[in-house]
């Protein structure tokens, strides 16, 4: 991007930050207990605010997406031919997702690919939603006070710990040799080790694993809002446990499970750890090959625009998730 399109962009996201500032204090204007975001953080400690998320979303975010989006319409070329006649826009990047350029076939090794890691990631949510649900209530209308705070306890610890070295203790527990099988021929359950790895198993669990405490939050936020008189009403009306679920809890939390939903399966197909320790031979991760595009072959026009159909494909899935639960993005996002 040029330093003239840079100079402009920064004094417009400043100018939006402030814009959408204003209309957010005169919707809740009218709110005489409410104090303004000039009120209660001071004009200085404000503009620090607003220029620190500017900051943010222009370098971290706007300006990495827009060069990768430029540079996927761009063939892959040397430094120095860049910006000369053999350099130009075009969709050879996208069309060999379809096509491969190297013989004209069907290139259906990075379209399985992509198609496994979407059903896999989508398998990984409703996986994780089936675990975090029914200890995500329990923490929020059935546990004890101490007992909510032993299970947090439980859950965020080990996070404390690197993606990375959470999938190597993994890996080592489902190993041949592992802890797992280990315990599996000792007890004489099986005579030869389950090949955990192999069968992508160990890839399932260590994404659901992962993203565990992704799913658990938004639900546990959700449900723990809820009326507990609602559900007690519920019971003495007869109602069974499952329909007190299904017409009282579930359409309650829609939010907090589409919100679970949606990061779980964007996390899922985005990660990289976990499928590349944890996977078999068989069959790769989606990400795994944008990353041997860019790190391996230095192809980054292919792997920006293999990147960006992974987006797009997440955004849908999104998409659907709110028009499944019938729930506007703002909701979800709460």
């Amino acid at each position: 991007m040029s330093s003239r399109a840079l100079v402009l962009l920064v004094p417009f996201l400043v100018i939006t930050a402030f814009w959408l500032m204003a209309r957010y204090e005169s919707k809740l204007g009218h709110d005489p207990t409410h104090k303004s975001y000039w009120e209660r953080n001071g004009t200085v400690l404000g503009i620090a605010f607003i220029a620190l998320v500017a900051f943010w979303t222009l370098f971290l975010v706007t300006l990495p997406y827009l060069y990768m989006v430029v540079e996927s319409f761009h063939p892959r070329l040397p430094p120095a031919q860049r910006g000369g006649p053999n350099d130009f826009l075009t969709i050879a990047q996208y069309k060999s997702f379809i096509v491969s350029p190297t013989d004209g076939e069907w290139n259906w090794i990075h379209m399985g690919n992509f198609t496994y890691t979407i059903v896999v990631s989508a398998a990984v949510t409703f996986l994780n939603l089936c675990i975090c649900y029914p200890l995500a209530y329990y923490m929020a209308q059935s546990g004890s006070a101490q007992k909510v705070r032993l299970l947090m306890l439980a859950l965020i610890v080990p996070y404390w710990i690197n993606e990375i070295l959470r999938a190597f203790a993994v890996r080592l527990l489902i190993a041949s040799k592992g802890l797992i099988n280990q315990a599996l021929m000792g007890s004489g359950i099986t005579d030869v080790p389950i090949d955990f790895l192999g069968s992508n198993t160990g890839m399932w669990i260590g994404l659901s694993y992962a993203n565990l405490l992704i799913m658990i939050f938004p639900l546990y936020n959700a449900i723990e809002s809820l009326d507990k008189n609602q559900i007690e009403a519920a019971r003495d009306l007869g109602a069974p446990w499952w329909k007190i679920h299904r017409d009282v809890v579930i359409p309650y939390a829609k939010p907090g499970i589409a919100s679970g939903c949606t990061m779980v399966f964007m996390l899922a197909a985005g990660s990289l750890a976990a499928p590349l320790f944890l996977s078999g031979p068989q069959q790769r991760w989606f990400t795994m090959t944008v990353y041997d595009f860019f790190f391996q072959a230095f192809n980054w026009p292919r792997g920006s625009a293999y990147a960006f159909i992974l987006l797009a494909a997440c955004i849908t899935f999104v998409m659907l998730v709110l028009k499944l639960f019938k729930v506007k993005l703002g909701e979800a996002i709460r």
